[in-house]
């Protein structure tokens, strides 16, 4: 059953760690435990669909995994040529808005063309926004941003750099998930956790489920999110909960 808070995240961020060594403890090849991990994010797009969660943003390919074994990464590839072809009709029928997030320059011209045949097929759904990061990296969402300003001759600033990030369509993460037990955001969205609440799980990817999620809602509704203010401040009788102050 899905819990009930009326704080529920608008916009969740995660960081899906531990598929190769799911595969692993099994003694089975890693992209078995990749194929897993998409199951497993099937079941959370659906989870976050019940809890009128907003905005979904995963972690799937960063810009440091083309270092892994040649294999791993074109079965990766494969694997998501897969899924773009099998998961895009669900998604747009349950109302699902897709972006892929990040550099397409370095992928093929068929995964580009599916990425783009993907977002152009759901562009009018609005019941959940679901970010891919693909081939990302916070570093490179800096640079490109700042690549972007100067190239319009336009002045560096925070708020202009903001509006030039990959994610400025949407609003920044209220909570980053991160499973596998890992203790990092490895360089997943360092612009725009600044304010993010942090919830590390020693799930590994392929078994994070509904109660996992919920667990995350639950831990983020116990901090006191204040944005540089008091406690005073945040509690004030004509205080909007959870106000982002700019």
């Amino acid at each position: 059953m899905a819990l009930t808070h009326p704080d529920v995240p608008h916009h969740v961020a995660i960081v899906m760690d531990g598929n190769g060594r799911w595969a692993t403890r099994r003694f089975l090849p890693r992209i078995a435990g990749h194929k897993q991990g998409v199951d497993s994010l099937n079941r959370c797009v659906r989870a976050c669909l019940e809890r009128n969660i907003g905005v979904l943003t995963v972690f799937a390919f960063s810009s440091e995994n083309w270092n892994r074994p040649p294999e791993e990464v074109s079965g990766l590839m494969e694997l998501l040529a897969l899924s773009l072809s099998r998961e895009v009709p669900r998604l747009n029928a349950q109302g699902v808005r897709i972006h892929f997030v990040g550099d397409r320059q370095r992928l093929s011209e068929r995964v580009q063309a599916g990425l783009l045949q993907a977002e152009l097929s759901t562009a009018g759904n609005h019941r959940l926004i679901f970010n891919v990061c693909f081939n990302y990296g916070g570093r490179w969402d800096i640079a490109q941003a700042a690549q972007k300003l100067a190239s319009r001759g336009e002045a560096i600033t925070e708020l202009s750099l903001d509006r030039a990030m990959a994610l400025a369509h949407v609003p920044d993460p209220d909570l980053l998930i991160r499973t596998g037990g890992e203790l990092r955001i490895s360089n997943f969205l360092l612009w725009q956790v600044a304010y993010s609440e942090l919830h590390f799980s020693s799930k590994l990817w392929p078994d994070f489920d509904d109660a996992a999620l919920d667990e995350a809602i639950a831990f983020f509704n116990t901090r006191e999110r204040r944005f540089g203010q008091t406690s005073a401040q945040v509690n004030a009788p004509d205080k909007k909960p959870n106000a982002r102050i700019a």
